[in-house]
């Protein structure tokens, strides 16, 4: 529904329910104009037609109407570069907007040369203290140069381009240093032209894409799948430049060239479906993400939950590194310190923050004590579950007592999701000073639930399938409560919730928890009604 751009920055987010990034815009403009439009006033924003865009992975092109600009945008991992094709040699300028979108702490604007500038911005939005900085030269040279004020957020630079050949826009970008983000431009884009990186950046996406070939004529199928395949591969983010610098969870700045560093670990969103694919399709950066694990661990003392550009953001639940480790470890991929990975993954399970004394103390998490205490106890009973795999898996090659403890402390926990079950109305309930919390409504979406209803969270037992089915009373009542999820009436009450979308009944095909509901069918000896599904 998009109908204007506002320039072309270098770092994104894609799918989050929070926004950040957008760092070190720039716009190619006629006129030197320093309000973004946002407010409705003429700014430096152009409006477009999605019919003049084109995407495909590694390219950007748009036409910008209004003041007639073709846009080309091509990639590589630390650096990018801007083709701005104008119609005439004439009022040919850029916009760098270091002040676009969140809360400026720090900044700096640099000219170098007539050629180059450089410069960092630091922003506090969700990541609270994120820290970039960029090294960018043009095409061609810089004739006059304005600030908009003495903050000196935002300038402007004016090209003198009697010939109207395209100016080109060559960026690095670090969170180390300024030399960071020099280095990084001159390994990977300072010496090639825009199309050899936009080949780079072709090849590179396709070596990716087809590591899963389909076969059909079913054009729309193709598009769909490959699609789907390419949004599962747009985050984790490399977070090192190309000397093996980084900045570390404590902020400082680490170096490793042992594996490759990242960021951007959304677990919560990411631990069911997107990791475990990556470990059949990826095992390589599997390797690296759990070694960055082990790395975030040790700068800043717990594995991630969602972290971003070297910051704990606070959002989700769980300690879903400690699954995507299990899982990984247990098909063999392994090229990490296991020792400290399992340390890593026992420290994650034994502290006292988010829920976590009471669940260890009580076998669940009060929902006095705790938002979202029904989520918190279903999912620490799964991550608990996958820890005590890790621990019988280890133990076969050193039966330790270590491991043994664990197995027996860790599969125990694993059943917790016992403790907040309803055997009256067959769902997970939040218990309220040792009784069920009232009134209960299964279609409230509330501070229960993490993004989510009683429907949606009541089958989330994947550690104990079977467990859950006795509970329940056997496979036909589990049958039946599945079929009445499915054609349940389709609206939620309670708190609107954005992430819960594509219902069917009360499935919720657009998040997370619902995913793997579906296949439950399977186990009752119905896979006939999972494939319908």
């Amino acid at each position: 529904s998009d109908s204007y751009i506002y320039g072309f920055s270098h770092t994104h987010l894609s799918g989050t329910g929070v926004s950040d990034y957008g760092d070190v815009l720039l716009m190619p403009v006629r006129d030197i104009v320093f309000n973004n439009g946002s407010d409705g006033k003429k700014g430096y924003r152009a409006p477009f037609q999605h019919k003049n865009e084109k995407a495909q992975p590694g390219f950007y092109s748009v036409f910008l109407d209004d003041i007639n600009i073709k846009v080309e945008l091509t990639v590589s991992r630390r650096s990018g570069i801007h083709r701005y094709h104008f119609d005439t040699s004439e009022n040919q300028n850029i916009i760098l907007d270091l002040e676009h979108r969140d809360q400026l702490v720090e900044h700096k604007i640099q000219v170098n040369d007539k050629y180059t500038i450089s410069g960092y911005r630091h922003s506090k939005a969700w990541a609270t203290n994120q820290k970039l900085f960029f090294f960018i030269r043009f095409s061609h040279p810089i004739s006059s140069m304005v600030y908009e004020n003495e903050s000196e957020k935002k300038a402007a630079f004016t090209f003198e381009n009697p010939t109207n050949s395209p100016i080109e826009v060559r960026v690095g970008i670090s969170a180390v240093d300024i030399e960071g983000a020099k280095q990084n431009y001159s390994a990977e884009i300072a010496d090639k032209s825009f199309e050899e990186i936009k080949k780079e950046a072709t090849s590179e996406w396709q070596k990716e894409l087809q590591k899963i070939q389909v076969n059909t004529n079913d054009l729309d199928q193709k598009i769909t799948f490959y699609t789907a395949l390419y949004h599962s591969m747009l985050a984790p983010n490399l977070y090192q430049d190309v000397d093996g610098r980084y900045r570390g969870m404590d902020l400082n700045i680490h170096q490793t060239n042992s594996f490759d560093y990242y960021t951007v670990f959304s677990l919560w969103d990411t631990y069911r479906a997107a990791h475990p694919l990556y470990t059949i399709i990826d095992q390589k950066r599997t390797n690296d993400y759990i070694n960055t694990f082990i790395a975030k661990f040790k700068e800043g003392g717990i594995m991630p939950i969602w972290d971003l550009a070297a910051n704990y953001t606070g959002c989700m639940i769980g300690y879903h590194a400690v699954p995507v480790i299990a899982d990984a470890y247990l098909k063999g991929i392994r090229n990490y310190d296991v020792d400290m990975a399992f340390e890593a993954m026992l420290y994650s399970a034994t502290r006292d923050q988010l829920g976590l004394k009471s669940y260890k103390s009580m076998g669940y998490i009060p929902v006095e004590l705790e938002s979202e205490s029904v989520s918190k106890t279903l999912e620490y009973a799964y991550d608990d579950w996958t820890l005590a795999q890790m621990a019988l898996e280890l133990s076969k090659n050193n039966p330790s007592e270590i491991y043994a403890q664990a197995y027996k402390t860790y599969s125990e926990r694993a059943q917790f999701y016992k403790n907040v079950f309803d055997p009256q109305t067959q769902f997970m309930r939040g218990r309220f000073n040792n009784t069920w919390f009232q009134p209960f409504d299964p279609y409230e979406v509330n501070f229960n639930y993490t993004e989510a209803n009683a429907w949606q969270y009541s089958n989330y037992v994947p550690q104990d399938i079977s467990g859950y089915i006795s509970l329940l009373g056997g496979a036909g009542q589990f049958e039946s409560n599945l079929d009445r999820l499915f054609s349940a009436k389709q609206e939620t009450s309670g708190r609107n919730q954005a992430d819960i979308t594509g219902l069917i009944g009360q499935y919720a095909h657009g998040n997370e928890p619902s995913h793997h509901m579906a296949y439950l069918y399977n186990f009752v000896g119905k896979p006939y009604k999972t494939q319908k599904k």
